[in-house]
Order: structure tokens, then sequence, then C-alpha cells
């Protein structure tokens, strides 16, 4: 299929350069020691009798030592006598299905061989509630079951929306938890309204349901564990507002003002529940303001998707040009049921294909109006959650030489 011509190949592409962006670097270093003597604390260790049946709610990102934080959690419910189960709390990810969840779960290593507890990724709910504005709230049956519910996830800012609170614990419990019903009914509302409607849904599911405590993972810009929390029930709604303004100072974000093309390795539901991070690169489907800074970008290309994302794509409508790689590994049922379920139908549109990366650049070049070809400004990075190494071509060098925080390592 003849995509460019001859006299669009005669240019070479930049000489791209290794970079090294500094960020903050504080790391947990003894995350299971941590848990641990946080459940020894009064207000965490009375909530747990022996013989109670704890749901452990995991979701479905990829969190850093996830194995071993989980695993902290379920040994600290065991030496009390109780009866921990590790509970699916990822709304309709994993195609929506209990064999999709208990997938997604065991690439994580968690599964019952390793943790030594039942894995239950059952999708039943039930009303129990309805909010202020009318809409019902769903949870998860075997939660409701449960004697104590224990929420894990990672605090940061959300792809999709702005507010006190984003993505994390009460995110879990109101959407989460409500599985592929709740997470369908919750996403009728507006994204602008998201942060408030999660905020009282979570405080209604405190209220009603045994939410004992919920462990609070916060991730520095090195994909590292910076600190985990272990934080009461009745605590969990102001005290993730104080660590979503420690997660914000935690971001890794592109320092570059301006890029021509930039080259995107991969995308994941392991990076983020909308593929990559919109806030890295400024674009979105719904997400209108944008919290940390970001480069204009004339094109977009995406190289590949996660083996963690079980060929859930979302995310590549938002690019400019992929690679047929790309194209060849999605499941779009997984992904379709994800985007039909978050109303982003536009995150699964099908961008224009390239047989690899060199013609996806020279496409996208092309393609964007008064590009200087001898000084274009490309980035390669792997994905959004990693960005200490990124690539640089020779043309942006300028602006390395003179920022403390880009360090440039070599080619």
């Amino acid at each position: 299929m003849a995509v460019l011509l001859e006299s669009d190949k005669e240019y070479d592409l930049p000489k791209m350069y290794k970079i090294r962006q500094v960020f903050p670097n504080e790391e947990l270093k003894n995350i299971t020691e941590e848990i641990s003597c946080k459940m020894n604390s009064p207000e965490i260790y009375s909530k747990i009798r022996p013989d109670m049946h704890v749901a452990v709610c995991v979701g479905s990102r990829g969190i850093k030592n996830l194995f071993t934080i989980v695993s902290a959690v379920v040994n600290g419910l065991l030496e009390r006598k109780a009866k921990p189960f590790i509970l699916s709390a990822m709304g309709s990810h994993g195609d929506g299905t209990e064999e999709g969840q208990k997938e997604i779960l065991a690439g994580y290593g968690i599964t019952e061989d390793r943790l030594h507890v039942p894995i239950v990724t059952q999708i039943g709910v039930q009303k129990i509630a309805a909010l202020s504005n009318g809409t019902p709230l769903f949870f998860d049956e075997a939660a409701i079951r449960a004697d104590l519910i224990v929420p894990i996830n990672r605090i940061k800012i959300h792809t999709d929306f702005v507010g006190d609170i984003q993505s994390g614990l009460c995110k879990m419990l109101v959407i989460g938890l409500g599985n592929q019903k709740g997470c369908s009914t919750v996403h009728e509302e507006d994204p602008t309204n998201f942060s408030k409607i999660i905020e009282e849904g979570a405080g209604v599911i405190i209220e009603k349901m045994k939410v004992g405590f919920g462990v609070a993972i916060v991730e520095n810009a090195y994909d590292k564990t910076a600190c985990v929390d272990v934080i009461a029930g009745e605590k969990i709604i102001s005290g993730e507002k104080e660590l979503l303004k420690k997660a914000k100072k935690y971001m890794p974000f592109i320092r570059l003002p301006s890029i021509d093309i930039l080259v995107m390795q991969e995308i994941g539901k392991n990076i983020s529940g909308a593929g990559y991070d919109p806030n890295i690169v400024g674009r979105s489907s719904v997400l209108k303001e944008f919290t940390i800074p970001f480069p204009k970008i004339e094109k977009m290309i995406l190289l590949d998707i996660t083996e963690s994302s079980h060929g859930n794509g979302i995310g590549i409508g938002l690019f400019d040009v992929i690679t047929k790689n790309v194209f060849a590994k999605l499941d779009f049922r997984a992904m379709y049921t994800n985007a039909v379920a978050c109303k982003c139908i536009e995150d699964v549109k099908i961008p224009l294909m390239a047989d690899d990366e060199e013609e996806a650049v020279r496409i996208a070049v092309k393609t964007t109006r008064n590009l200087n070809k001898k000084k274009l400004k490309v980035v390669r990075i792997k994905n959004t959650l990693e960005l200490e190494y990124i690539e640089v071509s020779e043309a942006l060098l300028p602006e390395i030489e003179n920022n403390e925080y880009l360090n440039l390592i070599g080619t």
C-alpha cells in the first residue's frame, strides 16, 4: 500500500539521544514492616477479630510491589486468626467477567497458590442506596456478605477528572466494587462531577458497609513505592485527600515545552486506566483541565500494547498513527466493554496504521504542516509511567544543556 512518496523518504530521520529526567525520589524500603506496624496500631488492630471473613479488595492497576503489599495485608489478617479472601474490585475491566478479572489478578501474581487464600471474582451486585441526585449505588455482593472490607489501591491524579478525590480508595469502593453495572451507572454522570459523586458515594458505602480500613499507596515519579498508609474506614475520605496532595508532587512529566513528534512505545491498563496518562501529554477525550505541566505536541505515535492489558487497547483513539503491531494485539470485546462502560468510545477509534516506527514517523511529519525536517523535535518515551529515561532528537539538545533537571546520558 503506497502511503508515502519516494520523496518522503529522502531525508534522514534525526539522531536520538538518551537523557535522564530528575524528579523527587523518596522511596519506602521496607514495605512489609511498614504495613505490619500500621496494622498493629490500636485503631486498626481493634477492627480485626478471629474468624472474620475479610474481603481484601484488589483492582486492575499495575501498582509497583502490589503482590508484596497484598501479601503483607493478608498475612497481617491471618496472624489475627481472620479469614481473608481476595476480591476483585475493577469495575468493567477484565471484559467485565469473572474469568477475565481472575486472569488480570493472576498477571500480577495474585493467585490462590501464592497467597493461600481464596480468590473471588464474582460480579453480582446489589443496589444499596441512591445518591443525592438519584443515581443508584451498586455494591459487590461478596463484599456485602463479608464481615470486613479492606480496599487496597494507589492514590493518584485521575485521567478523566479533577477534584479533591480522584483515583484511589474511594473510587475503588464506588466504581471498582460496583463491578460492570455500578461502573456503567456512575459513568452516566458528567466527568466534571465525578469527584463529588465519588466522595458522596464513598461516604455512603463507608457508613452502610463494613469498611474496616484501607491501604493507600503513593508512588514516586520513578514508579517506586514512596509511601503506604493504613487508614481506618471512617478516615478514608479525609486521609485520601491529603495523600492526593502528596501524589501530585511525585507525578512525573516531560520537561520540554514543545515536541513535533512524540513516539510512545506502549500503552496499557497496567500503566493507566486510560491506557496512558493524559495529564502527561495533554491529550484526552474527556479531561478538560490538566494539573501538571505538559508539552505542546503536534503528532503522537503508538508502537505497542503491554501484555498485561490482555488486548485492551483503550487509549489508541487519541493517537494520530499506530503500527500494525498494535492493531494485531487488540481484543475488541475487552476494549469495547471498557469503552462503553466509561462512555469514552473516542478512545478506541482506530488511527492510521503504519508498517513500522520509521514509516509512522515519516507519516506524522508529512501530515504536520510547517515542520523543519532538518530540525525535527522528536521525543521517544516508553510509556507515561516510566519517564526517568527518554530519548530526544538533536534539535532538542540546547534545551537539555540549560536545564538542571535534564541530563544527557548518550546516544
